[in-house]
């Protein structure tokens, strides 16, 4: 292939890359990237194999909300309020909402101490208003479509890890062996560590926004009805999206595997920590000497400044499909009044949280783990959805992918109840 065919088609490839790419890269927000720091920090490359072992239960799951959005041209609440009792779809708002505050007051927690790293004479406070402002105007003052592409560029931040990994002194056959071969200490630290690492990486607002931003796309594109939408809906569609939400996700898992083999070759080599500061979890870039404290607070911010509007976004959605409200961030403000409200609430009320002095490790640690007890509730109604042949028709799973979505509810099942049982303990 000729280089200019090449770039033509990485041109072509990038260009079909959308909702996919975005939520991966929301997926390793500063919760996740704190996760795996302390993950690596702490025992190592032992935990890395997680990076390989949850990417295809992932990804099937994204894949399988994308599919439920295109399909029935309506996002996971407004199906679940049409397919099941009112009560079932309440239950699972008032579990996603509680989750993604706790998820965006860490966030914004650890965006704001990461800042200080650079600025220590800025308050926490301020910061976590400067931050909890920016991205409500992104949500609300920005076109969705200059909104989309902005996350789209913006996942380009989360490289800095790649550079890293090809750093820092690894013996990378100990690190395959590691990545193919799971390895596990049944201790209560590494129970919790262990669901948190599946909550943040299986999370359950990515879910609702997957679905939505798929809806979000088609009337971007000119299909403003529902019915419209499912008549666009072809086998070519599927396709597209199916290569956006693998590679999203690929890229997610692989951003993953490389903060574990970061930290594992820069701080566990000094005798392992326990990450207990923003100043610490930055240590992991030290190969790069003076610039390290600045490349970890543009990774920080940068995947926060993506996250926070997707756990808001996710949980207006939610909320407004299920009480049948208008939505959308297509949408101007005075055309979503309720749905908007939801964002800034939930944004303000994260922001609040950090008032109260919230450890930002201690919180994102816990955001995490409590995703994974939520995660198994969700994940039932988008198995049921995206299998049903009455809704989804000749889309609907087939067996294998039916099998790794009940496998994917039984884990995190699994690493719900252990983390549930290991605080009591």
């Amino acid at each position: 292939m000729s280089p200019q065919n090449l770039r033509g088609e990485l041109k072509q490839y990038w260009s079909q890359l959308g909702p996919g790419l975005t939520t991966g890269a929301a997926d390793d927000d500063p919760s996740g990237v704190v996760t795996y720091s302390a993950a690596g920090a702490k025992y190592g490359l032992q935990l890395i194999w997680v990076a390989l072992f949850t990417y295809p239960f992932m990804a099937v799951v994204q894949e399988m909300c994308a599919r439920i959005g295109l399909v029935t041209g309506q996002g996971l609440a407004a199906n679940i309020r049409h397919h099941y009792s009112a009560k079932a779809l309440y239950m699972v708002t008032i579990l996603l909402f509680g989750a993604n505050v706790l998820n965006i007051a860490a966030d914004l927690g650890m965006m704001a101490a990461s800042a200080r790293l650079l600025w220590p004479w800025l308050s926490v406070e301020l910061m976590v208003i400067v931050f909890a402002g920016a991205s409500l105007a992104l949500q609300i003052l920005v076109s969705f479509g200059k909104f989309s592409a902005y996350l789209k560029y913006l996942t380009l931040v989360l490289l800095a890890y790649v550079a890293v990994a090809l750093s820092v002194p690894l013996d990378w056959a100990e690190v395959v062996r590691h990545t193919v071969i799971p390895s596990i200490t049944f201790s209560k630290d590494q129970i919790i560590l262990l669901c948190a690492i599946f909550g943040t990486t299986i999370s359950p607002y990515l879910f609702f926004w997957q679905t939505a931003q798929e809806v979000e796309e088609e009337i971007l594109h000119g299909e403003t009805s529902i019915a419209a939408r499912k008549r666009v809906v072809s086998e070519d569609t599927i396709r597209v999206m199916r290569r956006d939400v693998w590679s999203g996700m690929g890229f997610s898992n692989f951003i993953t595997f490389c903060i574990f083999a970061a930290c594992a070759g820069t701080l566990y080599v000094h005798g392992g920590i326990d990450i207990t500061s923003a100043e610490q979890a930055a240590l992991a870039l030290k190969p790069f000497g003076d610039f390290a404290y600045i490349l970890f607070v543009v990774g920080i911010v940068g995947t926060g400044l993506i996250a926070v509007p997707v756990l808001a976004g996710s949980t207006a959605y939610a909320i407004a499909e299920s009480f049948g409200w208008h939505y959308g961030l297509y949408r101007k403000i005075k055309q979503a009044v309720a749905f908007y409200t939801i964002i800034i609430a939930a944004t303000a009320l994260g922001m609040m949280a950090n008032f109260l002095h919230l450890d930002p490790i201690k919180g994102l640690i816990y955001a995490a783990a409590v995703n994974g007890v939520v995660a198994p509730f969700i994940l039932f109604f988008v198995v049921r959805l995206s299998g049903s042949r009455h809704i989804m028709g000749s889309y609907a799973n087939h067996r294998f992918l039916a099998g790794i979505g009940w496998m994917t509810v039984v884990i995190m099942a699994i690493s719900g109840a252990a983390a549930g049982l290991s605080f009591i303990a």
